[in-house]
């Protein structure tokens, strides 16, 4: 199982099933990196330019279950969704609050090439702060069918409430008294 740098394990054997279509990959298979980054590697977006801003990976950009994201040097998936990958709970969160949310990018790479280099390909998912802490305290692997954690859905549904309560209506001469204060 893929490691972390301090040695606890990521969940998956392969980051790259999970990954999914480059960041950088506009709708029509040209890369967004060497047209409007070139400063980040001026060499990668010269060879870009001369092939007309094609994507790396090429024709297999059109299905990305299929795309050998690899020979791609800088490859980037950061998984946009708003729900744990692993047990399915999703987010909520509160607006002008500072309480934690409930979901964490979860990072599935770390190295590319090999053992002592820097990483190089971002891939990322989400997971809820229970199926997290699982995958790296454990053997937990983020493709497990889990429900969600207890806790986690006291919280969410805990947050829902705030959502639901924050949303009656309520007159001012009800929300506060004749100095001003909160009742």
């Amino acid at each position: 199982m893929e490691r972390t740098p301090t040695g606890t394990p990521v969940g998956v054997d392969d980051p790259y099933e999970h990954a999914g279509r480059c960041d950088h990959l506009t709708d029509d298979g040209r890369c967004r990196l060497a047209m409007a980054h070139a400063a980040t590697d001026p060499e990668f977006a010269r060879e870009r330019r001369r092939a007309d801003y094609e994507c790396v990976v090429g024709e297999d950009t059109t299905d990305p279950a299929d795309a050998d994201w690899r020979v791609c040097p800088h490859y980037r998936y950061r998984a946009r969704s708003d729900e744990c990958v692993r047990c399915g709970l999703d987010e909520r969160r509160m607006a002008h609050s500072g309480e934690r949310p409930l979901l964490e990018e979860h990072h599935l790479s770390y190295r590319a090439g090999g053992e002592d280099r820097d990483p190089s390909h971002e891939i990322t998912v989400h997971l809820c702060r229970w199926c997290h802490a699982k995958v790296h305290g454990s053997w937990a692997r983020i493709d497990d069918d889990v429900n969600p954690d207890p806790e986690a859905l006291a919280e969410r549904e805990g947050r829902r409430s705030r959502e639901r309560s924050e949303l009656d209506f309520a007159s001012a001469a009800d929300r506060y008294d004749r100095r001003g204060d909160d009742r």
